[in-house]
């Protein structure tokens, strides 16, 4: 059975920037999914993203973080993580929900 970006952005949904009680999905942090075939019907599954600020301490913390969750994800040979800084965050990507959490209106 082949993942979906849809599967990824679930699991993802589990991964959070310590210093805020928001997931990284509803942050707006995740820019892109890239499922490649790989042998034994597995996956290799590439995720680009974001962090909030570009001197983020918690910046190896999240990206191994996603790492080892898309990892765990059935049929995944192999995760990478690349961390972007363009186009740039803004409050503007949060989810609806991520901006209830939070507060804002």
């Amino acid at each position: 059975m082949s993942l979906t970006q849809d599967d990824v952005l679930s699991a993802l949904k589990q991964c959070y920037d310590p210093e805020i009680p928001v997931n990284i999905v509803d942050l707006g942090l995740i820019y892109g999914i890239r499922l490649d075939s790989a042998p034994d019907n597995q996956q290799d599954v590439a995720v680009e993203m974001t962090l909030t600020a570009q001197g983020c301490p918690a910046h190896v913390q999240i990206s191994d973080q996603v790492k080892a969750r898309v990892e765990q994800l059935p049929g995944v040979r192999n995760a990478t993580v690349n961390v972007v800084w363009n186009p740039p965050w803004t409050p503007e990507r949060l989810s609806p929900d991520a901006r209830k959490q939070l507060g804002i209106d």
